[in-house]
């Protein structure tokens, strides 16, 4: 149930957010929020991340069913154990519905959020992107303390958890 609360916050703030840049803006308007380092800015993106397979939108939107069909029906096979498996499968599930969205209803994606520095420039993105990139951080955290974990009980490490109890 976890999992599906955070699915569920994520693609509606996601897609609030949106619809107010979209109501609020001019495709490409800029707003400088901290100048020479932050801006609103309204962007239509017909790719994937840092847009890569630019014009590929029905074939993306095929992958992101394909991906949360394999993270509903695979998420205990493949999510590491624990307490962080909830919000992995949320942050990624709700981040990749909230872009589904767009590229069904909009045929392309929403982006806003613009951070640059001098002549360095990241490509605008949105909270849907921002979920999916924390919930495949956690993931990689998440997968790497599990590993630590088992490498430790090979060795006949006693687990942290046990306590001075345990200590002889």
């Amino acid at each position: 149930m976890f999992p599906l609360v955070v699915a569920i916050l994520v693609a509606v703030s996601d897609q609030i957010a949106k619809e107010c840049v979209r109501a609020a803006f001019r495709l490409h308007e800029i707003l400088p929020v901290v100048p020479g380092f932050f801006n609103l800015t309204y962007v239509r993106n017909t790719g994937a991340a840092w847009g890569m397979f630019s014009g590929q939108n029905l074939l993306l939107a095929l992958l992101a069913v394909a991906i949360l069909a394999v993270l509903a029906v695979f998420r205990n096979r493949i999510l590491p154990p624990g307490r962080m498996r909830g919000w992995v499968l949320g942050l990624l599930a709700g981040g990749i519905a909230g872009n589904l969205i767009d590229r069904v209803r909009l045929d392309y994606v929403v982006d806003f959020l613009d951070f640059h520095a001098g002549a360095s420039h990241f490509p605008a993105f949105n909270i849907a992107d921002m979920a999916i990139s924390c919930g495949v951080g956690l993931y990689l955290l998440a997968t790497w303390l599990q590993a630590r974990k088992e490498r430790k009980a090979e060795k006949g490490v006693p687990p942290a958890s046990a306590g001075a109890k345990d200590a002889p």
